[in-house]
């Protein structure tokens, strides 16, 4: 068992009003110093229902290019469908300890449950437990991370991504689109039928100096695409005009977020998120981000139909799997 999960640490932190050092972040990351509290613009709403493609493209197109986040709206999948993927998810981080050790992660895999993602500076942490596990496509799918308890689990992840697929095509389709080209290049890029989803589920406990820590670090998805469901908490800041800001949620909408692959294949046109994630004194903040993600041997880079001589490409192209490890290990691209 790894020590030091933060479930247990909040539980003594609460009872001493105090958290330890290492969650303390340094001045200029800190929430109470550094989340900017004037007014601010609301993140962009699309409506995935709307019948005219052109509008619809050219608003995904307006949101990816000038913020990289949106929230969507009429998206289709049922209200009860993401009740029951949150449902699930909350009991099994309610489970006695030992039981979701059983499921702790390996090395070698980002699949399983854990605490530490990747390389912090100064041996930090973030305020968070989570668990990984593939939902699709079957041939990446390892059930030995998918819990099974509570017993409706797997009926409810496996509904959600199936609604969820969905979703991500006609967005990949809009996105292709709104470059110029097919509808399918996009998608194809990041490898068609074979693009991976990864769900994370990020359970933040209650802190008793939510002021002075962070739940996830800033940073920016290394996914093509991520579509987060949240819990009623709020947590999610973005980086924007130099400032960092609380993000504007509305119920039961999906929020996307463009990753760095997609930012990499349009050649900058489309930008990645940079966000971070604050908890709170009284409340677990819970959410639901799934990462498409091209095949790991996949390479990525700048598509050729949007490169010339005045528009060079501006990223290498290398192999998702080492474009990840450059990043969980903070070295250069």
């Amino acid at each position: 068992m790894e020590k030091g999960r933060v479930q247990a640490i909040a539980a003594h932190a609460i009872a001493t009003d105090t958290i330890p050092e290492e969650f303390i972040r340094a001045e200029d990351e800190q929430p109470a110093a550094t989340t900017y509290n004037g007014p601010v613009p609301e993140i962009p709403t699309v409506d995935l229902g709307d019948p005219n493609i052109d509008n619809l493209v050219q608003s995904i197109v307006n949101a990816s290019v000038n913020w990289g986040i949106f929230l969507v709206v009429n998206h289709g999948i049922p209200v009860e469908v993401i009740q029951k993927l949150q449902r699930v998810g909350k009991e099994f981080f309610e489970l006695p300890q030992e039981e979701k050790e059983a499921y702790a992660s390996v090395p070698g895999s980002i699949e399983g449950y854990g605490t530490k993602l990747q390389k912090e500076n100064q041996g930090k942490r973030a305020w968070v437990d989570f668990l990984f596990h593939n939902i699709w496509p079957p041939t990446v799918i390892n059930y030995q991370f998918w819990p099974k308890n509570p017993p409706a689990y797997r009926e409810a992840n496996e509904e959600y991504a199936k609604y969820l697929r969905e979703v991500v095509d006609k967005l990949m389709r809009c996105l292709s689109l709104g470059l110029g080209l097919k509808d399918n290049v996009i998608r194809e890029a990041m490898g068609g039928d074979d693009l991976e989803y990864l769900l994370k589920i990020n359970y933040y406990p209650p802190c008793p100096r939510p002021d002075l820590t962070l739940g996830v670090v800033a940073h920016t998805d290394l996914s093509a695409l991520t579509i987060l469901v949240p819990n009623e908490v709020p947590g999610l800041q973005i980086f924007k005009d130099d400032r960092w800001f609380d993000a504007n949620y509305i119920p039961n909408a999906l929020i996307i977020h463009i990753g760095d692959q997609i930012e990499i294949l349009s050649n900058g046109k489309y930008k990645s998120l940079l966000h971070r994630s604050t908890v709170d004194k009284e409340r677990t903040r819970i959410s639901w981000p799934v990462f498409c993600t091209p095949p790991r041997e996949m390479v990525i880079g700048p598509l050729p139909h949007l490169t010339n001589e005045e528009n060079p490409p501006k990223y290498k192209s290398k192999k998702f799997k080492d474009y990840e490890y450059c990043k969980l290990n903070k070295l250069p691209q």
